[in-house]
């Protein structure tokens, strides 16, 4: 479990797997605002509604030179099911060592029903278009987060 990654900083660089099979890299999005997040497992009830969410604000998110990337520890098939059962609309990145998640700080302990295990936190980092991390969320309640990042996202730095 690694610190939160910091705001005013480079966001850590990485080269991730996508859904579709080809490689990821972040450096490649920059000129760019980038919404990264992170959410547990593809096709539960609280990060299908935070995916929809994002896919339903494409367009807003678009317009503002935005790039949305999901990440979790599920496979490529994974991903690529969720993602046409939802006509997810953005790449869905494969951490399956979770190396990229601690580089952020998401991979973190989590207690379940008293048991004690580690996974990813839902969080959401929005890194601008030089590659500086500008925003964090950490332990994101979905219901409305989409609204709190086009908000940010319209703020200046």
């Amino acid at each position: 479990m690694g610190d939160w990654a910091v705001t005013g900083r480079k966001a850590p660089h990485f080269t991730l797997p996508a859904d579709d099979g080809t490689k990821l890299k972040l450096s490649t999005l920059r000129g760019s605002p980038v919404v990264l997040y992170f959410y547990p497992r593809d096709d539960t009830p609280g990060c299908t509604r935070e995916a929809c969410a994002f896919r339903d604000r494409k367009a807003e998110l678009a317009g503002l030179g935005a790039k949305v990337l999901g990440v979790s520890t599920d496979g490529a098939e994974s991903h690529q099911k969720f993602r046409e059962k939802y006509e997810l609309n953005f790449p869905l990145l494969v951490d399956a060592e979770h190396k990229v998640a601690e580089k952020y700080g998401a991979w973190r302990e989590k207690v379940r029903f008293g048991k004690k295990s580690m996974g990813i936190q839902r969080s959401t980092f929005l890194i601008d278009a030089d590659g500086v991390l500008r925003k964090v969320w950490k332990s994101v309640q979905v219901d409305g987060h989409d609204q709190q990042v086009l908000e940010a996202l319209k703020r200046p730095c």
